[in-house]
């Protein structure tokens, strides 16, 4: 297998682990009662650790940090599917209206698993559908799996779900805050790598903030462009297929593949 190292990311989270421990937590539960947000807006940003600091420094008071059996970071691994052409990978990048990701989810701290399928809503919203999923199984559907996107996408859009296969393996570490008063939650992901059966990518040493609101004009947003941070269009899955596929068109993501994780669109391989 072929590991590619962008740049290191321990500063990062190093800086949020420094700086979460003064602040105060919240429990697992506690936090989906707050801010559940099944269905919410989605905004991104891809930050230095200096700007996080800054940011935490500037609202930080307002938030609560998820924290579990003493943990305030949990490591992640997203199993994502597709189908043999990577259709869910260019409808994304088409900006078609309807679709979908589908991925399990394991959380390492805890060895649960889960499978996710991910729509937009009429409105541009996200909806998130969940099932409990063999953590064993977790690298393929099993029988239970594809019933469970298929009539998710019935449901949603009236179509059955394509064949669908495993398409990369991405794994990252995640800071989990919430705002309390407005209902926000925000995620804070470093250490970013992906990984298909010959290669792994690792990205830089950057903070991949994601707010989930109900209006994306929450607080941290409102921090975030006030030191003159814009949100941009980033999807961990369809940065992990480009670096993985850099012969494959990434129109909606060239500049911030260009410019963080020093992408550069190749040839098509030659046919064997």
């Amino acid at each position: 297998m072929t590991t590619t190292t962008i740049t290191p990311t321990s500063r990062a989270q190093a800086s949020l682990a420094a700086l979460t421990t003064r602040m105060p937590r919240i429990g697992l539960e506690e936090l989906n009662q707050v801010a559940r947000l099944q269905t919410r807006v989605d905004t991104k940003y891809l930050i230095t650790p200096e700007q996080m600091v800054a940011v935490l420094d500037q609202i930080g008071d307002q938030l609560r940090v998820l924290e579990i059996d003493g943990h305030r970071s949990f490591g992640y691994e997203s199993v994502y599917f597709d189908t043999e052409s990577l259709q869910t990978f260019h409808d994304h990048r088409q900006g078609r209206r309807l679709r979908f990701k589908v991925r399990t989810r394991l959380y390492e701290n805890s060895g649960e698993c889960r499978l996710e399928v991910k729509v937009k809503s009429g409105r541009g919203g996200t909806v998130k559908r969940r099932m409990k999923y063999p953590a064993d199984q977790r690298l393929a559907l099993n029988a239970s799996g594809h019933e469970f996107v298929t009539k998710t996408l019935r449901e949603e859009y009236g179509s059955d779900a394509p064949p669908l296969m495993r398409a990369l393996v991405g794994e990252y570490r995640r800071t989990t805050f919430v705002d309390p008063t407005e209902h926000t939650r925000i995620t804070c992901d470093t250490d970013l790598r992906w990984s298909r059966s010959d290669r792994t990518v690792i990205g830089p040493d950057r903070v991949l903030v994601e707010t989930k609101s109900e209006t994306g004009a929450s607080h941290i947003d409102k921090a975030l462009r006030g030191l003159g941070i814009r949100p941009i269009k980033i999807s961990k899955y369809a940065i992990g297929t480009a670096l993985l596929h850099p012969h494959l068109p990434a129109n909606p993501w060239n500049r911030v593949l260009r410019s963080a994780f020093g992408w550069r669109r190749e040839a098509r391989p030659a046919r064997a």
